[in-house]
């Protein structure tokens, strides 16, 4: 995606998406590490027990990409003057 092309409604719009998403990323990692600890002490170790870890790591490695962009999307609303 061109972040120039983006007008600066666009991009400010962006901006708070991204910023949104780092807050709803961290509540699922916390959820899901919540779970595998809940079923751990409930059911032991087992197949089912590693799921929400699964869940957790395909998570960080998106807002890793996310992260990126949120940089990107702030180089370019410094150079417009509008953060």
């Amino acid at each position: 995606m061109e972040l120039t092309k983006l007008s600066n409604e666009e991009l400010l719009k962006k901006s708070k998406e991204l910023k949104n998403g780092k807050i709803i990323n961290a509540a699922i990692v916390g959820f899901t590490i919540g779970i595998f600890c809940y079923s751990a002490v409930n059911n032991g170790f087992g197949l089912f027990t590693f799921f929400p870890l699964i869940i957790t790591y395909l998570v960080i490695k998106n807002a890793k990409n996310d992260k990126i962009l949120a940089a990107e999307v702030e180089k370019e609303l410094k150079v417009r003057g509008l953060g």
